[in-house]
């Protein structure tokens, strides 16, 4: 057998499971069993994990957390009917490629907000109030969410916001005009923000 027989050949069986795979999500979805779909895309703040529940997009998470750490998490936290299946992410995939393109400023998606929840929730619900382009101090935004003395606790929302990117926590800076800290790393937090800028 020639070295190009054997390619063929595990390019017809990857292409089988592809195939495969497909179905089963697919049956899987139709039946009612898939509690979460994900996928992974390339951006240009690395690979992003995106989960998605029936309510709406639930997890978005960057490659520097480790994708099989926040599955694991999802299990947990939510439901271990875990299965990539690229088909329900179809939009938050087409988005956030516009996104990254600079051709969307605002995401228009079904977002799932279980994984925050109290002051947290309150804090990631107003990150998007913080436009494009613009910032805001993690002291503006505990005043946002209505409670202007708890700051430390709105910097605990956007660390732990499980919606990052889609959710802007990438937009809140320190009073003394540093970036902060964030999810993805400050280098990724300083490429969000420059590439909004320059929009």
């Amino acid at each position: 057998m020639t070295p190009d027989t054997l390619t063929g050949l595990r390019a017809g069986e990857d292409a089988a499971l592809a195939r495969l795979h497909t179905r089963l999500a697919d049956a899987a979805q139709e039946q009612g069993l898939l509690e979460i779909a994900y996928t992974v895309i390339s951006t240009p703040v690395g690979e992003l994990l995106l989960a998605a529940t029936d309510a709406g997009l639930v997890r978005v998470g960057f490659g520097v957390e480790g994708h099989d750490t926040v599955l694991a998490q999802l299990s947990a936290r939510i439901s271990p009917r875990i299965l990539l299946a690229p088909g329900r992410l179809a939009e938050p995939v087409r988005q956030l490629e516009e996104y990254f393109a600079g051709t969307r400023r605002d995401f228009s998606l079904a977002l799932d907000f279980r994984l925050a929840t109290g002051f947290r929730r309150t804090v990631v619900e107003h990150l998007p109030d913080i436009g494009y382009g613009s910032t805001a101090s993690y002291a503006a935004l505990a005043a946002l969410a209505g409670s202007p003395g708890a700051v430390r606790a709105a910097g605990t929302a956007c660390a732990r916001n499980p919606l990052p990117v889609v959710v802007p926590c990438h937009r809140v800076v320190r009073s003394d005009g540093k970036i902060g800290n964030y999810l993805g790393g400050t280098d990724a937090k300083a490429t969000l923000l420059a590439m909004e800028a320059a929009a």
